[in-house]
């Protein structure tokens, strides 16, 4: 045995021996029991918001309108529909910006440059920004464009851009550059400009973390009342969205709405609505996880 392996095993023990002392087992343990309560509060909410609100998950949920009068067939159909537009819509708006932003600061940006370096420095911090200052940012767009009502699926789809696009681009930032280098190396090698390389190799080897990245980013807008609260969106909505500038309302704001209410029958919907909005959110999780698995390559 040479003397560099019997140092490296010395090491080696004296690092487990270390990972096993008294203080580190002790945070260890508080880890694990932090973690666990707060799974166990989470399936609690959970389990308890399905016990109230199942007997309200029926037709009338998804096919009457929010009323003040008939609190036993109050329904979300304007809200639901309300978030499928303006999840539709941000999607269009934030998702081609997030990833083309990411891929300039990834393959195209000079870091030597002072200001390529600003600009990333403000997309991790806008990334911690709270909800509430891209409602106030977007009622700012909204006036700079002209418009002057802010209750609008244009209006509400700007304020859930601006809430993900830093999340959107960090994330596809790291998916580029999970893709080896030698891809990159092994195209330019064969005379691919650098723009054919990433488009026709970078982007595509990156597609299952941009969209994961993507969906999960959508899936955190999906549940977002502040900014929407901001722009002054109504609760009570009577007739269905049409376009990008009708008004209308969210599931989240008429959950808030319901919840606030004194009435029981209201708190039951209010619970039935979280349900919708739950499954909603787990079938984005869901698609993301499927995408990853499905396309995932190991370099």
């Amino acid at each position: 045995m040479t003397t560099l392996e019997a140092s490296s095993r010395i090491d080696s023990s004296r690092r487990r021996s270390h990972d096993r002392n008294p203080a580190s087992m002790i945070f260890l343990v508080l880890l694990w029991l932090s973690l666990a309560f707060g799974i166990l509060v989470l399936f609690a909410l959970i389990i308890d918001t399905f016990i109230q609100g199942a007997s309200r998950l029926d037709a009338n949920l998804f096919t009457e309108y929010n009323s003040t009068i008939n609190e036993d067939t109050t329904g979300a159909r304007a809200a639901i529909l309300g978030t499928a537009w303006v999840m539709g819509a941000t999607g269009v708006m934030a998702v081609p910006m997030g990833i083309a932003a990411a891929v300039y600061f990834e393959e195209f940006a000079d870091k030597r440059r002072w200001h390529n370096r600003v600009l990333e420095v403000n997309v991790q911090n806008l990334a911690a920004v709270p909800s509430v200052i891209y409602g106030l940012l977007a009622v700012a767009v909204m006036a700079l464009l002209g418009f002057k009502n802010d209750d609008i699926v244009l209006a509400g789809a700007v304020a859930l851009s601006l809430l993900i696009l830093p999340v959107l681009i960090i994330t596809t930032r790291e998916a580029l550059r999970a893709v080896p280098r030698e891809i990159r190396d092994g195209s330019l090698a064969l005379g691919a400009t650098q723009w054919q390389t990433t488009w026709r190799q970078t982007l595509p080897a990156a597609v299952p973390g941009i969209a994961t990245g993507t969906i999960i980013s959508l899936s955190r807008a999906i549940g977002e009342a502040a900014p929407l609260l901001m722009l002054g969106v109504p609760l009570g909505i009577y007739v269905d969205p049409d376009g990008l500038l009708a008004t209308f309302t969210a599931l989240p704001l008429v959950i808030f709405q319901w919840s606030s209410d004194s009435q029981d029958e209201y708190e039951v919907a209010a619970a039935a609505a979280i349900i919708v909005l739950i499954v909603m959110v787990l079938m984005l999780n869901g698609l993301a996880i499927y995408i990853r698995n499905r396309f995932q390559r190991s370099w």
